[in-house]
């Protein structure tokens, strides 16, 4: 076995590489940039090397900067992760030719199914079904125009080189199709550095089913079941399954054998995923997949068929990577029980799931394993502190669980996520919960529409009851525990603490008075009592409201206040003698994150209705595009194309119509 590796990545696929290594005897070595110099996976390995500042490209797409650290670290193998390099054959073919082993597939391998198109040909001539679509070389906006014509819409346009949900776009509307396709074309581009784009015919109930297959150097190819992967926003998965639900086992069988076609047809070795398209518009049924592409590494998701098989898929990568050859057979693997992974990320869900940035100023996971198996799993590479930064991607953490049956593992799941406590930045903390609970979700009837389809049950940020908001007032004033700072003795009458909270730009007036260890708090026109039913003089999770014993956690940190109950709810808590700063004017387009400004469609001068696209956004290679809030006037633009903005940058002013300070 090897002796030393070297991680050429960053975050929580970095410290889930380390863990394993270093259970086996393995020393480790990270390469961080200039931006993640403290972050988890360096202070977790047994060495690390810097590689260059915070852009990817400077860093962790430097594959000559991360040869060079394993040569001289004496590193003999390279873990790839997932994302950077991890698909990257002139990588691969780098790390070969300087003696050193790359713990994936052969750069044939990945050069086979790293292009779209090309793989589909591929899979076409091993007899694996593929979708209906044009997988050519021509990009002539007209020609695939009329392709997709000829296809019938709705279509998908997809970057060849893309992965993630980068470079796809729905078309639904042939008059939308152009904009589409250049969109998807600049993304491919800024992701992937290929801006081909290919145009498939859109399964209207579609689920999306993978295999995970391994392969070893000695012609074996297994496949480890199926993952559901159908809760999807932006074709980013949000929540995936292993086993996929009301799943035959005959289609399960032969999904497995068409999955291991696949990989044998290029002789692949290491751990991947054969991603396939179902028809999920009745029963799962042996002619309703279609291949849609392979991915050749280690998936995000992996934790969910290590949970329900009981391997670790990163020992396997070593173990195959050191030339043994697979410890099992087809036969001796079998399904045990059923596991969900949520993914936790930084964004903003009600503005379409806009990357968020921050610091993690409070952070809780419920008790679970980190990286190995066990009934509540938290694979992460973040602690309280860290900051979340534009740079990279917003992961936050995986909560995995596993039960014996379906209904238990969701019913962990969704426990786990509501001990799971989190301020300082915007999350997707509720929006999972609320996804997790979901009918449809809990019946096992579901598919890459569901989300969207329910959206206004599911992305509403939730409101907070009074209850929650007395919690707040007493948070704010210091008075949330069994010793407060303001005991307010008066001989008299009790003495009123007024305070004011700010939630949603929602400001709330409240008045908080004691009597006792009582708290009587009036807010919104409504009186509670509430008591902290913990130890005394701690910080306690359960209160006595009104007379009922409930669990809730509030948090202050500086003038911002957190209640942990059910949902997190979160507050500002204004300084009384802060000056309120009006600004009068036109209404401003801010950027809502950090980006790069791609493209710029609004003039000084011009009309726009409500809806039109006036910027786009490049952030963590996505494309975000900002349209105008209402009718008005474009009264300048303050931004061009290729400028780097910061999040609340003012990029362009609009004014009325009728506002005589229009440019005409």
């Amino acid at each position: 076995m090897f002796t030393k590796i070297l991680i050429a990545n960053r975050g929580e696929i970095a410290c889930r590489v380390i863990t394993t290594a270093r259970k086996l005897g393995i020393l480790t070595v990270a390469v961080h940039s200039d931006a993640d110099v403290d972050a988890q996976h360096v202070a977790l390995a047994d060495e690390a090397v810097h590689i260059g500042p915070p852009a990817v490209a400077e860093s962790y797409l430097r594959g000559d900067r991360i040869i060079k650290a394993a040569l001289e670290t004496g590193a003999e193998a390279i873990h790839p992760g997932y994302g950077f390099l991890s698909e990257n054959p002139d990588f691969v073919d780098a790390v070969t030719a300087a003696g050193l082993v790359f713990i994936g597939p052969s750069a044939s391998a990945i050069r086979a199914m790293g292009l779209k198109d090309a793989a589909k040909a591929l899979m076409v001539e091993a007899g694996v079904p593929v979708v209906p679509g044009y997988h050519g070389d021509s990009q002539d906006a007209d020609f695939l125009a009329q392709e997709a014509d000829k296809i019938g819409y709705p279509v998908l346009i997809k970057a060849r080189a893309g992965g993630g949900g980068k470079g796809m776009r729905l078309v639904e509307d042939p008059a939308d199709f152009k904009a589409a396709l250049a969109g998807a074309q600049r993304e491919g581009q800024a992701s992937f550095g290929d801006p081909v784009c290919l145009i498939e015919k859109y399964i209207t109930q579609p689920r999306h089913i993978e295999i995970q297959i391994f392969g070893d150097s000695h012609g074996n190819v297994l496949h480890m079941f199926e993952r559901d992967c159908s809760l999807q926003r932006r074709h980013q998965k949000v929540i995936e399954e292993a086993p996929a639900p009301e799943m035959p086992e005959q289609v399960r069988e032969a999904m497995g054998r068409a999955a291991v076609e696949a990989a044998m047809a290029i002789q692949y070795t290491g751990a991947g995923t054969v991603e396939f398209i179902v028809d999920g518009s009745g029963p799962l049924r042996e002619d309703g997949f279609w291949f849609m592409e392979m991915n050749t590494r280690l998936q995000v998701e992996h934790p969910v068929s290590e949970a329900i098989t009981g391997l670790d898929f990163v020992e396997l990568q070593l173990r195959v990577a050191f030339g043994d050859p697979l410890p099992m057979t087809q036969q001796d693997l079998s399904i045990n029980g059923w596991s969900f992974e949520a993914r936790l990320y930084a964004e903003d869900v009600p503005k379409g799931f806009l990357p968020a940035t921050g610091i993690l100023e409070h952070l809780v996971f419920p008790a679970a394993a980190a990286f190995e198996l066990g009934s509540i799993r938290v694979d992460s590479g973040v602690v309280c502190g860290d900051e979340i930064s534009p740079w990279y991607d917003p992961m936050i953490a995986k909560i995995i669980v596993h039960g014996p049956t379906r209904a238990t593992a969701l019913n962990t799941l969704s426990q786990a996520l509501a001990r799971t406590e989190i301020a300082g930045l915007t999350t997707n903390h509720t929006f999972l919960r609320r996804l997790a609970r979901h009918p449809s979700f809990a019946q096992g009837k579901l598919d890459t529409g569901l989300i969207a389809r329910e959206a206004q049950g599911l992305i509403p940020a939730p409101v907070p009851c009074t209850r929650s908001r007395s919690l707040a007032a007493l948070a704010a004033l210091g008075l949330d525990s069994d010793l407060p700072e303001l005991a307010g003795y008066a001989h008299w009458a009790p003495v009123e603490h007024p305070v004011r909270l700010v939630w949603a730009d929602e400001s709330l007036q409240a008045k908080v008075w004691l009597s006792g260890n009582a708290r009587h708090v009036t807010v919104d026109g409504v009186t509670h009592v509430l008591q902290p039913a913990g130890d005394h003089g701690d910080q306690t999770d359960r209160w006595w409201i009104d007379g009922t014993l409930v669990r809730a956690r509030v948090q202050r940190m500086g003038r911002r206040v957190s209640v942990f109950w059910g949902n997190g709810y979160h507050f500002d808590s204004p300084d009384p003698l802060a000056v309120q700063d009006d600004h009068a004017g036109g209404d401003v387009i801010s950027a809502p994150m950090p980006g790069l400004v791609k493209l710029v469609s609004a003039t000084a001068g011009a009309d726009v209705m409500k809806g039109d696209a006036l910027l786009v956004l490049e952030a963590m290679k996505m494309e975000h595009t900002l349209v105008a809030p209402r009718d008005g006037v474009v009264s300048e633009v303050l931004t061009a194309v290729g400028d780097q903005v910061t999040d609340g940058t003012v990029l362009l002013t609009l004014l009325p119509v009728e506002d005589p300070k229009a440019v005409s």
